[in-house]
């Protein structure tokens, strides 16, 4: 029996990269609505309660209200927006975080997508606090940079037309961002951390670079330490890959013209003392820390290959 799927949002950035992933697939059936049913409040109603699967690319309050919208059917979410991400009764979707979490996501009913930057701090760093090599209370810095694609059309816009000059766009200078309640809850921090995102002039692709001073004396573990317990800890996970300790990259390059992937690739780069070291998380900001995230949680859900339509 064909599954149902409905996206809604299915005209933005990430919807039309889910759309591409699920192209061919004849385990689903897509539900689409003319540009007209989109903005039609009793249409999308009927189309979430129709579907088995719904996968949510809406703004937070949209999203909210996509959800009340499939009161009283059996319709699943996956919600790619950041409303769900730390709400009660949701199952954070980031399979590889933890254990269990794959059986978790795969009897949930409301899913929520994790953020782009959330994906690469938590690879990162919520493993090491969960076996307390890292301090919970530290306050980390979250140093990265994103494809402009993230910003979604309007910043596509701005970049591609309106000011094609910008090479770097520092912001959230208030060190304000709706992903720190995200990062905090998920690492199991005491404290939300200081997070300093960027854009860069390329379509796609994100950094996260975690840096820190390796005290013993405050909690930290040594650089291989870390670097075992990450590479232990994503042993077999057909997505993620842990670079080797002593091959460390000359550079590491987001450019303009990254194909599309849904991987995810951390590096554990010390200091030649052992005093320093930088966690870096590199992925595409539209892959695994957007629509391919979706479409595994999909998968997951739906008792398939995780990963059927992925891009690995």
């Amino acid at each position: 029996m064909m599954l149902k799927l409905f996206i809604d949002g299915a005209a933005g950035t990430t919807g039309l990269e889910i759309a591409e992933r699920m192209a061919g697939r004849d385990e689903f059936r897509l539900i689409t609505l003319s540009d007209a049913d989109r903005k039609s409040v009793s249409a999308r109603a009927a189309a979430i309660q129709d579907a088995d699967f719904v996968i949510l690319c809406l703004p937070d309050a949209a999203a909210r209200e996509a959800v009340a919208l499939g009161e009283g059917a059996d319709t699943r979410f996956i919600d790619a927006s950041s409303a769900h991400r730390v709400a009660d009764g949701w199952t954070y979707g980031f399979a590889e975080l933890r254990k269990g979490q794959r059986e978790a996501i795969a009897s949930a009913r409301l899913v929520s997508n994790p953020g782009c930057y959330p994906t690469g701090f938590l690879a990162l760093v919520a493993p090491l606090v969960a076996e307390d090599l890292l301090p919970a209370d530290h306050g980390f810095i979250v140093n990265a940079v994103s494809g402009y694609s993230g910003g979604g059309k309007d910043l596509i816009q701005r970049m591609q037309v309106d000011a094609p000059e910008i090479g770097f766009r520092a912001y959230a200078l208030g060190l304000e961002h709706k992903h720190l309640p995200e990062m905090q809850v998920h690492a199991g921090l005491s404290r939300a951390p200081i997070f300093a995102p960027a854009v860069v002039r390329a379509f796609r692709g994100m950094l996260v670079d975690v840096p820190l001073f390796l005290d013993p004396e405050l909690g930290f573990a040594d650089a291989r330490t870390l670097h075992a317990a990450l590479a232990d800890h994503y042993a077999g996970e057909p997505l993620v890959t842990v670079a080797p300790i002593d091959a460390v990259p000359g550079e590491l390059l987001v450019s303009e013209n990254d194909p599309a992937t849904d991987r995810l690739s951390l590096y554990v780069l010390p200091s030649a003392d052992g005093s320093q070291v930088r966690l870096v998380a590199m992925l595409d900001n539209l892959g695994k820390g957007a629509s391919g995230a979706a479409v595994q949680n999909l998968n997951i859900m739906a008792g398939l290959d995780e990963l059927a339509g992925l891009r690995s």
